[in-house]
């Protein structure tokens, strides 16, 4: 069962500037739209939804929202 990816405006921001945001975007629906409690990523501050993984060498914060199926990314720090 796959996840719909939402971007809040900060990380929404943030995709728009990464020269690589098409596979980016392909990788998160591929790891975390399809798994997001896995793909190695750990809960924050001990919350299950709150999750943070790295894809593509990007760390990605987000929350998922098992209920709607959505995971929406609200902080994204690309890779150097």
């Amino acid at each position: 069962m796959s996840h719909r990816i939402s971007y809040a405006p900060p990380a929404d921001d943030t995709l728009a500037k990464m020269w690589n945001d098409e596979a980016f975007r392909e990788a998160m629906a591929q790891t975390v739209g399809r798994d997001p409690y896995g793909h190695g990523s750990t809960a924050v501050r001990g919350e299950r939804d709150r999750r943070e993984a790295t894809v593509v060498g990007a760390i990605v914060l987000y929350y998922v929202s098992g209920s709607v199926l959505t995971v929406t990314v609200v902080r994204l720090i690309p890779g150097l």
